[in-house]
């Protein structure tokens, strides 16, 4: 909400590094990512599995107006809301099996369980998600060689597994350096509009 207030009124423009209901610039680092490793954007099947929550509502608006597929895995109470900016040529899928939404998927992704300022029965929340753990059974489910990410910081052995993030098909360092220059390529943008107006 403040962030809104903040965009509502600023005279110079306001970017969304991070909010409890979405992530922006970390799926423009994810999709640059995507687009170095495979090439090409459109049509590349991403399978976002585990909690719904920021990250994967950017990811929703992300894929729908890039032309991607998103199979969206998690429990029915953890189901991310349906995003008003979803316009676009991609599809988006919500589903609670993870091998279902990983099934010739180019990429799987996940995000942590426990996000920052989460209250309640965390212990309740790690068993809920546990079958939504990424781990070699479910990358090799995908049918195909699938690529792995992870916007970090990662819990070893709770949404991801070492073996898994420290694997061969683990891309998630090269994603979090382009999360670098996501974060100043928009401090530059919202500095050249300034200088615009």
């Amino acid at each position: 909400e403040e962030i809104i207030a903040l965009a509502k009124y600023a005279t110079i423009p306001v970017i969304n590094g991070l909010t409890d209901f979405n992530h922006p610039v970390q799926i423009l680092a994810d999709i640059l990512t995507i687009k170095e490793k495979l090439g090409q954007i459109k049509g590349v099947k991403v399978a976002y599995v585990g909690d719904g929550n920021n990250v994967t509502h950017s990811w929703m608006t992300g894929a729908s107006l890039m032309g991607m597929e998103l199979a969206v895995a998690c429990p029915s109470s953890c189901k991310p809301l349906l995003s008003p900016w979803m316009e676009g040529e991609g599809k988006v899928a919500i589903m609670e099996d993870p091998f279902d939404a990983v099934k010739n998927a180019d990429i799987i992704y996940t995000d942590v369980w426990i996000s920052m300022g989460d209250t309640g029965d965390l212990e309740k929340k790690e068993k809920l998600l546990t079958p939504y753990q990424i781990n070699q059974q479910l990358l090799d489910a995908t049918g195909k060689k699938s690529l792995v990410m992870h916007c970090l910081p990662a819990h070893r052995g709770m949404e991801i597994t070492s073996e898994v993030l420290d694997g061969k098909d683990s891309i998630v360092f090269d994603q979090a350096e382009n999360s670098v220059f996501s974060v100043h390529s928009a401090h530059y943008s919202a500095q050249y509009s300034r200088c615009k107006l």
